[in-house]
């Protein structure tokens, strides 16, 4: 039950139905396009070092998104670069760098993923810790639903790879560091404009990644004639789609809904790249994606009702927890 100061519902006004249609856009976007990027990553890192490939990535994304940002009249200040460094090395020096060296390490990428999905739970965690959201019982159960979806989905294949205790640490502190990222991103002086506030992190977190590359020897070993054309196309679906395109719809939700419901799309992505699978590659398709499915889409509408319920409860403390999860 919804409540409202009237018996009679206000009508949607057309600037209501149109912010409407972006929000929908922007969560199809991060679970569609994002779960998508698992099929290009194996192609392109067939013939592209890990750290190589992602930094060309986002460096090529970054400049592309800045000279947009450029051109609609952004100038960056200081305290925007000094904020995109700090974003840019939570999300994509530690949180793409690591993640790409554990599964080089031996950790199978279905246990990678399953570890990556528990970036909601760190994140209604620190929330509540830094006291930013009170978490509601309903997005509680809606991460349970969301884990044992995802576990439903990869669990069966976790014994069938080896993987180091470093490796499993590495991919954690991955989902902690994104985590992290999400929470600190609200709190440091990014730029105000969507698309810069986009830009800088990318670019900072390129260039960390570069001396990552370099440091570790895969730039000295990398040579461009060998690359393949699958490896190229790889790549530039990851610029365009993975970064330009997905990166900018996820920046643009973190400023408009919870974190820890953006954050829903570790819990989408998994199926997302399994139904490619089956589509280009052949893969298997069974009852147990239909099961993980039907989870991971109610763990969805939990932390979506949860995080309403929150909001409401918050204004009207009063109002019962019964009366505002509709």
């Amino acid at each position: 039950m919804r409540v409202t100061g009237s018996n009679s519902i206000p009508p949607q006004t057309p600037h209501d139905r149109a912010y409407a249609i972006k929000l929908a856009l922007a969560f199809v976007c991060t679970y569609v396009v994002w779960g998508s990027t698992y099929l290009a990553i194996r192609y392109a890192v067939e013939t592209i070092p890990p750290l190589v490939a992602v930094a060309i990535r986002h460096t090529i994304a970054g400049s592309i998104l800045m000279a947009w940002a450029l051109a609609r009249g952004y100038r960056p200040r200081r305290e925007h670069w000094v904020s995109g460094f700090i974003v840019g090395l939570l999300f994509f020096a530690i949180g793409h760098g690591l993640l790409h060296w554990a599964e080089k390490s031996g950790v199978a990428s279905g246990l990678a993923a399953l570890l990556i999905a528990t970036e909601p739970m760190f994140i209604l965690l620190m929330g509540w810790a830094m006291g930013q959201q009170r978490p509601h019982w309903l997005s509680g159960l809606g991460f349970i639903a969301g884990l044992a979806g995802v576990g439903i989905l990869i669990g069966p294949d976790l014994t069938a790879h080896g993987s180091t205790t470093l490796g499993l640490i590495a991919a954690l502190v991955s989902s902690v560091s994104w985590s992290v990222g999400v929470v600190i991103s609200a709190r440091v002086k990014l730029p105000d404009d969507a698309v810069a506030r986009t830009a800088m992190p990318l670019i900072c977190g390129a260039m960390m990644l570069w001396v990552a590359a370099i440091v570790s020897g895969e730039w000295h070993g990398f040579q461009a004639n060998a690359v393949s054309a699958r490896s190229w196309m790889g790549l530039a679906y990851l610029v365009l789609f993975g970064s330009v395109i997905a990166f900018t719809a996820y920046t643009w939700l973190l400023q408009r809904c919870p974190p820890a419901l953006v954050a829903t799309h570790t819990y989408a992505n998994p199926i997302v790249a399994m139904l490619l699978g089956w589509m280009l590659v052949g893969e298997a398709l069974n009852m147990r994606l239909v099961a993980a499915s039907a989870a991971i889409l109610g763990a969805i509408v939990l932390i979506r009702r949860g995080e309403r319920a929150s909001a409401l409860r918050s204004h009207s403390p009063n109002i019962p927890a019964e009366m505002v999860a509709d």
